[in-house]
């Protein structure tokens, strides 16, 4: 199965999104030092919160910016989860759109904040069935 891997920050909303999905998950690095240094070699799913509010140019986390830049990292990425907050309006899960696009691969679920039970249940099933389809 595919880890994954996940930016959270302090509020820890993403982080406890994650711990539902019950994956092998590993977090991006708070320090913008150490998530430049972070590799991840494994095929993986990024769940990547939305920041800014509707502000284009700090709607992708710093972080998962300088951890995405290492060509490594960018390789194993399969696919993109977003999360956000629906306040945002067309701005909701920017941040995992705006990155699959330029990774060129399936942006599969979007959730609200720490997810609901049945986004739980849907983000699990569609990272299961792309694994099914990949492998």
């Amino acid at each position: 199965m595919f880890d994954v891997v996940y930016f959270s920050s302090v509020s820890e909303n993403t982080k406890r999104f994650v711990e539902k999905l019950g994956f092998q998950s590993f977090r991006i690095p708070l320090h913008l030092s150490e998530a430049s240094t972070y590799t991840h070699n494994r095929d993986s799913v990024l769940v990547v919160p939305t920041y800014g509010g509707g502000n284009e140019s700090s709607t992708v986390p710093k972080q998962v910016i300088k951890f995405l830049n290492n060509p490594e990292n960018r390789k194993h990425i399969k696919a993109v989860i977003g999360g956000g907050n629906t306040n945002f309006g067309d701005h909701f899960c920017r941040a995992g759109e705006i990155i699959a696009s330029k990774l060129g691969v399936p942006m599969i679920y979007r959730f609200e904040i720490t997810g609901t039970p049945e986004e739980v249940i849907e983000a699990k099933e569609r990272i299961a069935e792309l694994w099914q389809q990949q492998n």
